[in-house]
């Protein structure tokens, strides 16, 4: 079913067009990004479909009865209500109705009412009708709904009398997010929800947003969410909008895929109109080819030129190199303490040591010290206890989230000039261009800038000083996708030591060799990249799940002694999973064999060049990986559980 349709919206802010000719269709349960480069009309298109911003063309097609909210990016819950009283005005409608069910009880429980039939039956019937419209509209579950999305956005653990007015910006945002989900509209517009979110509860919202019932619109920079969630992705690129089905992941393959036919009808399109104007040009000015020349002509004239094919809008183009190499040990903290009052730390006992050329990723949940521990290791904030050492010949750049280091009364090309005064003018140009920073862009007060613009504009500080040793607290926000994909090649090519700390697990992927994740008594490291963090994870917390199931195992056998009928059924259960682990091993035989044989055949010229038989191969080939998988975890645990029955 079709809920909503836009058809040729246009946009205009003074003369300059922000939004021409937007075409989009949403249909019930729709996940759909709108993706694209900072100040494209992201942000603006969701605003005009929510009716916050009016449009100069097109038409906004939708039922009546659809209901649609829309999240902003700056978004905040100002209320003077206590968190829960304020995620209940959601439910007013329903909670009319529970006290209307409240009343009618009383009534039909006064004795007058009783014992008069009538009266009573009327009053029954009431009740029948009410209790049944209370029941379908969620009125038995919308408390445990409400319980169920405060913790999954971290209040889990909060006083729900708490008063909003008394929670921080970021606690206000992610509330505002919980306050909209609990209305379930039938369009849902999110622009960047990710915002102030930790990755713990960015894996909760996307469990949430893949069964959501109805439609869903989002503006999101974050890959690996747009990955999980989204079905569908419109570019908007030059004013305009261009559809493509599947992840973000398969958008960025399907574009690459639709740029090189294009350009190879361009080319072909180039190479014909060229052919026929030579023949043109060397047959016009006889007379016993002349006709030809004239047919050729007007074969020409009836071909509509086709646009050379363009693959994106500029990006920035940067690198970071370093001035000189440190010693093979960069850092190392040591039992660190830090207070913001002296006598209560907020992070206690760190140890890491960190050698030069690791890319290590800090991670933990939002205010559990991430940020200040970063500035503690660079000495902008005292610690505690404990000690800080830096190798010999190390020299730190740091990235601030909030951008502190910015001038707000410079000019762009002020703020970079005025750092390396001996630079020549035209080199801090060139590098303000490498930043997408051109002609009077450089001019721009650094106050006016957008959260993109001054993020560029601190990496190119930091590109500057050529520092071996790079911190980084949150860099990728504010950048637009392909921003991302430039910093992250960047940082992949740079020849020091990282540590950053980040909420993007797609770059985390990418950039990190090691992830470290900070709690309240220790930091813990992983060796490997977010996923591989998230694996052990989750192997930790199975190997506890088995240690406490194995502990009230051996508690009740040391209470009871097991029966000849136990003991028996035992030794059959273990003949039983040793069985079934003989089967396995045959089925992965089975599968590593197809998987070879396939990987064989794609080594083969003839059915390389067949492109149907390798995406049946390659799907073929995925479903064994997966099937192998799932094989491997079972055998696993199956040796878990029959050691512990040895």
């Amino acid at each position: 079913m079709i809920i909503l349709q836009l058809n040729g919206i246009t946009k205009y802010y003074g003369a300059d067009p922000i939004l021409t000719n937007i075409k989009l269709e949403v249909q019930s349960k729709d996940r759909i990004a709108l993706v694209g480069r900072n100040g494209a009309g992201k942000s603006t298109l969701l605003k005009i479909i929510a009716g916050e911003l009016s449009h100069d063309g097109g038409e906004i097609i939708k039922p009546k009865d659809i209901t649609i909210d829309y999240m902003g990016q700056d978004t905040v819950l100002n209320s003077s209500l206590s968190i829960w009283d304020e995620m209940m005005t959601v439910f007013e409608p329903i909670r009319k109705m529970e006290r209307e069910l409240r009343d009618l009880e009383h009534k039909m429980g006064d004795p007058d009412v009783f014992n008069n039939a009538d009266q009573y039956q009327k009053l029954l019937s009431a009740y029948d009708a009410l209790q049944v419209k209370f029941k379908d509209q969620g009125g038995y579950q919308y408390e445990a709904d409400t319980r169920s999305i405060l913790h999954g956005f971290r209040f889990g653990d909060y006083d729900y009398k708490t008063p909003i007015s008394s929670l921080s910006g970021g606690q206000k945002t992610r509330l505002s997010l919980a306050k909209l989900l609990l209305t379930k509209p039938d369009l849902l517009i999110l622009d960047e929800p990710t915002n102030h979110l930790d990755i713990d509860t960015l894996s909760w919202l996307e469990q949430y947003l893949q069964g959501y019932e109805g439609a869903i619109l989002i503006v999101s920079h974050d890959r690996y969410f747009l990955d999980k969630v989204v079905n569908q992705v419109y570019e908007v690129s030059r004013t305009t909008t261009n559809k493509y089905i599947g992840n973000y992941s398969h958008y960025l393959q399907e574009k690459a895929a639709r740029y090189e036919q294009e350009m190879r009808q361009f080319e072909k399109q180039q190479d014909e109109i060229a052919k026929l104007n030579d023949f043109i040009q060397r047959n016009i000015a006889r007379a016993s080819t002349t006709k030809r020349a004239q047919s050729r002509r007007k074969q020409l004239d009836r071909i509509t030129p086709l646009a050379k094919p363009s693959d994106g809008e500029k990006s920035a183009t940067f690198s970071f190199d370093i001035e000189k190499q440190s010693g093979n040990e960069v850092l190392k903290v040591e039992d660190v303490s830090i207070s913001y009052d002296g006598t209560n730390p907020v992070i206690g006992n760190v140890n890491i040591r960190i050698t030069r050329g690791e890319s290590i990723a800090l991670v933990g949940p939002n205010g559990i010290g991430k940020s200040t521990l970063l500035k503690a290791i660079i000495d902008r904030i005292p610690r505690m206890k404990g000690n800080i050492h830096f190798g010999s010949n190390v020299t730190v750049g740091y990235y601030d989230q909030e951008q502190a280091n910015l001038s707000s009364n410079k000019t762009v090309l002020g703020e970079l000039w005025d750092e390396y005064p001996t630079t020549p003018e035209k080199d801090i140009r060139s590098i303000l261009g490498s930043f997408l920073f051109t002609g009077d862009d450089v001019l721009k007060i650094v106050s006016t800038l957008s959260g993109g613009e001054k993020a560029r504009l601190a990496l190119s500080k930091l590109m500057m000083q050529k520092a071996n040793v790079l911190i980084l607290d949150e860099p990728t926000n504010h950048l637009d996708l392909d921003s991302k994909q430039v910093l992250e090649n960047a940082l992949v090519d740079y020849p020091g030591t990282l540590l950053f700390v980040s909420h993007d697990r797609y770059f985390i992927n990418r950039i990190a060799t090691k992830v470290a994740e900070l709690s309240k008594e220790q930091l813990t490291e992983f060796l490997g990249d977010y996923d591989y963090y998230v694996e052990k994870k989750e192997e930790q917390l199975e190997i506890k799940r088995l240690e406490e199931q194995t502990a009230v195992a051996k508690q009740t056998e040391s209470a009871e002694k097991p029966s000849y009928a136990q003991d028996k059924e035992t030794k059959k259960l273990l003949r039983q999973r040793k069985r079934r682990i003989e089967e396995i091993e045959v089925e992965i035989s089975q599968i590593e064999e197809a998987t070879e044989k396939n990987e064989e055949l794609l080594c083969d010229p003839v059915v390389y060049q067949n492109h149907e038989e390798v995406q049946r191969i390659n799907a073929e080939n995925e479903v064994h990986n997966e099937k192998l998988a799932s094989l491997m975890e079972e055998w696993e645990e199956l040796q878990l559980l029959i050691e512990e029955m040895a």
